[in-house]
């Protein structure tokens, strides 16, 4: 971890480099119009990352000679997760390297072959060989913001077969980032924005892609850090990592430490002996009148173990202090190896919790501190970091909270990386217009109504500056206006609707994949614009809609317009029963 205080001292790390990962033997694609885009960061989403029935639907479509219809799908989420109200959009990225690097290789077209019925036609295959997204145009909301259930996130138009072939691989691009950023950004909520959030999910995660897709969409969430290096590498995420229980439990004595210099930080003279320094240290903690009712005798395995640690970095020192007894042992051998720093002109990091009562440990470990600075004069010993880990979810955050604690910054690996209170988010890909005729799905389920047609979507925002409503209209019909009255309904029960009239009106969708049309398209923002703009998204959020706990729904509605035709639409295409 090595914090040098809370999270506003968190400093950049990692660097960029290439993230286009090793796809060995495979072809690399045509560019097919995809400029500067490179391809997915993970080289297994190809195009055979796809569900068997989208290739089987492709020749359906090729055999009736639909493949070039030109259609309309909508990627949208039904249901906000994690008993919240809103979901933050990630995964966009992804999405728009795929369709810039979309084509078959032979080995991929031979494969097919061979899981294919054998009634397919070659021609079927030839063409599939050719198929790339050159005529295909993604509109989406901008990656990292804040978004709600019914609107769709992103809106692919082209050939039918094509965007066909699209949508299990963005899905599985989507659902996952999407998830997590939103877990990323309930846990930063919680917490607060003076601490410093490290994630420390990778070893709990869902096998290799898990674990980097995760540490990145948690640092666009909110998070500060990451302990994956791999991540920080691929990503430029700032790194952090200290010592296990391992570390500590192997030693057994001083005797192990071979080389004891530690040069002074100004470099003017080196201490020869540190072990002895450290030991003098913890004799005369033991011997303050002000300290003795704290602890008596330390674990010296322990001792030595942080007194090795600090040999190594002494500039970043921090120690876990529950491999023992936090507050017996661990606390005061952790303040005996800080004073021997203090006295060579070093600033020790602070202690890491692992372990039971966080809340407790916290409040006496800032005592001692505090006590110690008191006693032997140690500037800054007192505001010394204290990392939280062990297991923490968003409850653990909020009963901490309540409790009151003294922890500056908290490490959170499963319960983050997994999604643990939720495993999916369950985004569905559905067409709502084929040829300029708009489309809808039917379900004795209300929630599992599609709205049909090709939409535009607006965000209108109150005199206060909160966004009110999100609305969607047809494409064809004229964009709201600030300072206009407009008509907001639900898009399926009558009695719910609302004038508003908003000071200001923003639209939600941008083009990011234009193909080869040549037409302008939004550039792809950095990790770290995405991360602020994410942050700037939950500010324009008002609190009760954002907060973890029993959060107000937001409002998602259609313009009366769009919604006349959802209903003309739904009779028009729902079979009348008959009675006997």
């Amino acid at each position: 971890m090595a914090e040098t205080s809370a999270r506003d001292s968190a400093e950049e790390g990692g660097r960029n480099v290439g993230i286009c990962g090793d796809g060995g033997a495979r072809e690399a694609p045509a560019a097919g119009g995809s400029g500067s885009i490179p391809p997915p960061t993970n080289p297994l989403v190809t195009p055979l990352l796809t569900d068997m029935y989208q290739v089987t639907m492709a020749y359906a479509y090729w055999k009736a000679g639909k493949q070039n219809d030109r259609a309309v799908f909508d990627l949208l989420h039904r249901k906000n997760p994690f008993g919240g109200e809103y979901t933050v959009f990630a995964g966009l990225e992804e999405c728009v390297r795929f369709a810039a690097n979309f084509r078959f290789t032979d080995a991929d077209i031979e494969y097919l072959r061979t899981v294919m019925p054998p009634v397919c036609e070659d021609g079927f295959f030839s063409f599939l060989k050719a198929v790339d997204c050159s005529e295909v145009d993604i509109h989406a909301i901008a990656e990292g913001s804040v978004c709600f259930p019914r609107v769709p996130l992103l809106r692919v138009e082209g050939p039918l077969l094509v965007v066909q072939l699209l949508e299990t691989t963005v899905l599985t691009l989507v659902n996952y980032a999407s998830l997590v950023a939103t877990n990323a950004a309930r846990f930063r909520k919680v917490a607060g924005h003076d601490k410093l959030l490290l994630e420390f999910g990778l070893r709990r995660a869902q096998g290799p892609d898990g674990g980097i897709s995760g540490s990145k969409y948690c640092y666009l969430g909110g998070f500060d850090a990451t302990s994956n290096l791999e991540a920080g590498q691929r990503f430029g995420i700032p790194v952090r990592g200290t010592h296990s229980h391992a570390f500590v439990s192997s030693y057994m004595s001083f005797d192990e430490i071979i080389d004891r210099k530690l040069q002074r930080s100004d470099g003017s003279s080196t201490c020869e002996d540190f072990v002895l320094l450290t030991m003098q240290c913890l004799k005369r903690m033991q011997g303050a009148p002000s300290l003795q009712h704290w602890f008596g005798e330390t674990n010296h395995s322990e001792l030595a173990a942080f007194t090795s640690y600090a040999l190594a970095f002494p500039t970043a020192f921090q120690a876990l202090v529950d491999t023992y007894d936090v507050l017996k042992s661990g606390v005061p051998n952790f303040c005996a190896v800080a004073l021997a720093l203090h006295e060579l002109g070093f600033k020790a990091v602070g202690i890491r919790l692992d372990s039971g009562d966080l809340s407790y440990f916290s409040v006496e470990s800032r005592k001692f501190f505090r006590a110690v600075e008191k006693e032997f004069g140690a500037q800054g010993f007192g505001n010394m970091v204290i990392t939280a880990s062990n297991d923490i979810n968003e409850d653990t955050l909020d009963a901490l909270n309540k409790q009151g604690h003294e922890i500056d910054a908290y490490g959170i690996g499963t319960q983050l990386i997994t999604c643990y209170k939720q495993p999916a988010l369950g985004c569905v890909y559905k067409l709502v217009e084929i040829n300029g005729q708009p489309r809808i799905k039917l379900s004795e389920d209300v929630t599992k109504v599609t709205i049909p047609c090709k939409k535009q979507c607006y965000r209108l925002y109150g005199k206060e500056g909160y966004a009110l409503v999100d609305l969607m209209v047809g494409d064809d019909e004229s964009p709201p206006r600030a300072g206009e009255r407009i008509l907001c309904r639900h898009p399926f029960s009558e009695s719910r609707r609302a004038f508003v009239v908003p000071s200001r009106v923003e639209p939600l969708y941008k083009c990011y994949w234009s193909g080869s049309s040549g037409a302008p398209r939004e550039p792809l923002p950095s990790l770290e614009e995405l991360r602020e703009h994410c942050r700037r998204e939950l500010e324009a959020q008002r609190s009760d809609h954002v907060r973890a706990f029993n959060p107000t729904p937001y409002k998602v509605s259609v313009s009366a317009k769009l919604y006349d035709f959802i209903h003309f639409l739904w009779l028009n295409e729902a079979p009348v029963g008959e009675l006997h």
